[in-house]
């Protein structure tokens, strides 16, 4: 069996977190090492000093014992003592071999403080390798002993709160430059997202550093060139559509005075199908400007009830379900060509249609036209929403359509601020979601 191969490290997802990771690290790193060196430093300093005034202190201390007359020296004893540093007379206790750095670089100090004329034997402790012993023979033959125990250097524990308190600082420095660095870029993904051809965007704040004002600049002058474009095409598919509607109602016209034929029937039938796409052209071009139509509060009840009425009265099986909802601040004859879309579309495709309305969570609602039709396939869905696409399986004379009337009611529900969703439903058939946010 292979081993399991090591996980990459999992870097953050945004980019605020990591720079801001990137900038903790290194702040980390340059404090470690600066406090390693600092400690480093005053390590070596301090045990410089503690080993010259060694040698200074044992060379005075062990040229007064042996001076002093036998009995004297006890009383001399504690003068010549410190804090870590013992004299005494006698043989000591030490019996152990030097174990540590420290202890032999603290025998070296003191055999050459005393020099070769007076020998020295250097010993540690059995229970602490720290505490040693240095035994000396004073020109008398009484063994006197220097008892040292060797301190370990540590920081003061107020060092560290000085630390902590100066990298928290430093991060929230980090943090607070990386968030300023950021979110201009933020607000660009931000205004990217909401970039819609369809209506107008705010323009972004071209204040601020000379890189986010640039970039800004820029994406403004972006989004009125696309909108510039947009309205272009729309303008020129409206101009072409409604200069062909003349000729066609002339070759209309002329059919008429045709003699009866299968030749006659087939293009008059023809002309009705172009007349048609010119007149689906030119309703797609206008509803690219379906915020041209102010908005109205309507009784949605009502709305729907008389919609639905109204092809049950030529004999349409269109129904309505679903619960009262209040009233809804809209467009009106945006709203109504949407569904009249939809449900020529189920009618066209089903023979029948439901309308079925829901409040979702968070004040959205949503009207679905419901049909049990033959549906689109999963891979099409968002494809059938574009501009003349036409699924193949509908390219017929009854059923083929200009492949406009989805794409006029995709266009009309993003100029209300909404969105058309369509999917398959269970069982077969397709639905339809017109979803529109709260007022």
């Amino acid at each position: 069996m292979n081993a399991a191969a090591p996980r990459p490290f999992a870097w953050p997802r945004t980019l605020v977190a990591r720079l801001f990771l990137i900038f903790v690290a290194g702040l980390v790193l340059a404090y470690g090492l600066s406090f390693a060196s600092l400690f480093y430093e005053r390590y070596s300093a301090t045990r410089n000093m503690m080993l010259g005034d060694l040698e200074r202190d044992v060379a005075i201390a062990m040229d007064i014992l042996d001076r002093l007359p036998a009995a004297e020296r006890p009383a001399w004893l504690p003068r010549l003592s410190s804090n870590n540093r013992q004299y005494l007379l006698g043989d000591g206790k030490a019996d152990q071999p030097l174990g540590n750095d420290a202890a032999r670089t603290a025998a070296q100090s003191i055999e050459a403080a005393l020099g070769p004329d007076r020998p020295v034997t250097v010993r540690a402790m059995a229970d602490d390798p720290r505490h040693i012993q240095a035994r000396v023979v004073l020109s008398d033959g009484q063994p006197a002993i220097l008892d040292i125990e060797l301190s370990r250097m540590r920081p003061a524990p107020w060092l560290f709160g000085v630390l902590g308190v100066q990298l928290l600082l430093l991060a929230g420095c980090a943090w607070l430059a990386v968030r300023l660095a950021v979110r201009p870029l933020t607000r660009l993904a931000r205004a990217a997202e909401e970039l819609n051809p369809d209506k107008t965007s705010p323009l972004l704040d071209e204040a601020g550093p000379a890189e986010i004002a640039h970039a800004a600049v820029a994406f403004n002058a972006m989004q009125d060139r696309i909108a510039a474009h947009v309205a272009e095409r729309m303008q020129m598919l409206g101009a072409i559509s409604h200069d062909l509607q003349t000729p066609i109602t002339r070759m209309k016209l002329r059919t008429e005075f045709m003699d009866p034929s299968a030749d006659r029937d087939k293009l008059a039938q023809d002309l009705t199908e172009v007349e048609r796409l010119v007149r689906e052209g030119i309703d797609y071009a206008r509803s690219a400007h379906g915020k041209a139509e102010q908005p109205a509060r309507i009784d949605l009840n009502a709305f729907l009830d008389s919609l639905v009425c109204d092809y049950q009265d030529t004999g349409k099986d269109v129904n309505l379900s679903g619960d009262a909802v209040p009233p809804l601040l809209t467009r009106p004859h945006a709203l109504r060509r949407i569904l009249g879309n939809l449900i020529d579309n189920a009618l066209k495709f089903a023979g029948a249609a439901e309308l079925h309305v829901a409040e979702r969570d968070g004040g959205h609602l949503s009207i679905f036209v419901l049909d049990r039709g033959p549906g689109i396939p999963a891979a099409e869905l968002d494809a059938v929403l574009q501009p003349f696409y036409r699924l193949e399986s509908s390219r017929s004379r009854d059923t083929g359509g200009t492949g406009l009337g989805l794409a006029i009611a995709h266009q009309l529900a993003a100029a209300l601020g909404g969105a058309l969703i369509l999917s398959n439903r269970d069982g077969g058939g397709l639905s339809a979601e017109v979803r529109i946010p709260p007022a």
